[in-house]
């Protein structure tokens, strides 16, 4: 069975974000969850929900849909923690905005703001960099895994 459209989205995202100076390669394509302080700093790569635009779609043939996606990076909450943050960010930013069509499957990502937080409850207290990205995409009714050229 072929994957979901957003899955296949994620992915090419996380293969821009893969091998940042600050994150390497640990990169994961899930919902956060508790790391070890080996496993930092981190990038969580993950979605909230998408929603079909009806002024752009075919409702039984075709939808235009719009999903927000996170990219959550983690890092060691030490006296540093807001410039390891910051430039996670940088690095994050400027590997998306080189590549706005995600390989030509869709229409556009296109940044909306960030979070930043501290985790303290955890064994290993976490700075949080939570980024908001929206990415426009299309498919057909019929065939969710594949999702259609855009930009």
């Amino acid at each position: 069975m072929s994957t979901h459209a957003r899955e296949q989205l994620r992915d090419i995202i996380a293969a821009y974000v893969a091998n940042l100076t600050t994150t390497s390669t640990r990169v994961y394509r899930n919902h956060p969850y508790v790391v070890t302080e080996a496993q930092l700093p981190c990038l969580f790569i993950y979605t909230t929900g998408d929603e079909m635009l009806p002024e752009y779609s075919s409702p039984a043939r075709q939808h235009v849909r719009e999903m927000e996606v996170i990219i959550e990076g983690r890092a060691q909450a030490k006296s540093d923690v807001d410039e390891t943050l910051d430039d996670i960010g940088l690095e994050v930013e400027t590997a998306i905005a080189a590549h706005t069509t995600l390989a030509g499957a869709a229409h556009f990502i296109e940044y909306q703001g960030c979070e930043v937080e501290i985790d303290a409850e955890h064994s290993v207290p976490t700075g949080i960099i939570r980024m908001t990205f929206t990415v426009r995409y299309e498919i057909l009714v019929t065939a969710p895994g594949t999702p259609l050229l855009g930009g």
